[in-house]
């Protein structure tokens, strides 16, 4: 019995050690179920997307044509058109909700009368939908008979075209992004903000440190953790918006403000399947271009800090 229980003592102590060289305290076996859902719902969605974007398919056939798909798709001009407008989208979006949420963090952090419903007030939109909100604010920006254009009237200001206006239509339609979207970048900043050491805001209210040296100096050097996760996924959500596009302007006035994903919704609508194929391709290629060297460059940063 001695001899079975030391045996069974050294089969486990073996164990322990080969999970603590694998870096882990589970076997290797439980993230198998992970690793087929993310096989199934990712990687073979994705490799069959490079193998179609190569072809001239329908629903029964696929003819290889090579890279005719990616040559075609840069030579329309239409498409080179909502890559610019894509570009253009994302870091318009990412770069005012990291701005604006890290004011509303800030505010929201800080001692001010009804701290908490103003909390909901800013996080209210992120929980509506944003079809719903699209057309929204479709008819609020209506040129004649919009809310906001008779709001301008009321003071002597004759209201633009927000959605018609081939100058405005983009930018009008990023805004609303950020009203929509500012909220969760607030409710990020204010879990960096919170979890700074109160210890470094007594020493520097000894020190007589104004609030703008408090921000400068505390706040926004030890948030920059937040600051990286805004910027990630705003960016992300900007190169791949769709929706709220589609809701208010259809890509138009003409091909204004269409995107990337716009753009590619309309060729499969038009029977194009291989050229939006090799759309979704571009987007994927692009955002992991912009998205991954960007992650690694702030992560490094903020390691070296």
């Amino acid at each position: 019995m001695a001899a079975d229980a030391t045996t069974a003592e050294v089969g486990v102590s073996v164990r322990a050690r080969a999970r603590r060289r694998s870096g882990s305290s589970y076997p290797s076996w439980f993230f198998l179920p992970a690793a087929i859902i993310y096989g199934a719902l990712f990687m073979y969605p994705t490799f069959a997307s490079l193998f179609f974007s190569l072809t001239r398919w329908t629903l029964f056939e696929a003819q290889f044509i090579g890279l005719e798909n990616f040559a075609q798709f840069f030579r329309e001009p239409f498409l080179i058109k909502g890559l610019i407008n894509t570009l253009i989208y994302a870091f318009v979006t990412s770069g005012l909700k990291v701005v604006l949420g890290m004011l509303l963090g800030v505010l929201l952090t800080s001692q001010i009368i009804g701290r908490g419903y103003l909390r909901s007030v800013v996080f209210f939109p992120v929980l509506v939908s944003t079809i719903g909100i699209g057309i929204t604010f479709t008819v609020m920006m209506h040129p004649t008979q919009g809310l906001i254009n008779e709001t301008l009237a009321l003071f002597g200001i004759k209201g633009p075209g927000w959605l018609t206006d081939p100058n405005l239509a983009l930018l009008s339609v990023a805004f609303v992004d950020v009203w929509k979207g500012v909220g969760l970048a607030t409710v990020i900043y204010m879990a960096g903000i919170v979890s700074i050491p109160q210890e470094y805001f007594e020493a520097s209210k000894i020190d007589g440190a104004t609030p703008w040296q408090n921000f400068w100096g505390i706040t926004l050097p030890l948030a920059r953790p937040a600051t990286v996760t805004v910027v990630i996924l705003s960016l992300i959500g900007g190169l791949r918006s769709f929706d709220l596009i589609w809701a208010m302007t259809r890509g138009g006035p003409g091909f204004t403000s269409d995107v990337i994903a716009s753009v590619i919704y309309k060729q499969y609508q038009a029977g194009f399947y291989g050229l939006s194929t090799a759309g979704n391709v571009v987007l994927f290629v692009m955002v992991a271009i912009i998205v991954v060297p960007l992650s690694v460059w702030l992560n490094r940063r903020e390691v070296e800090q």
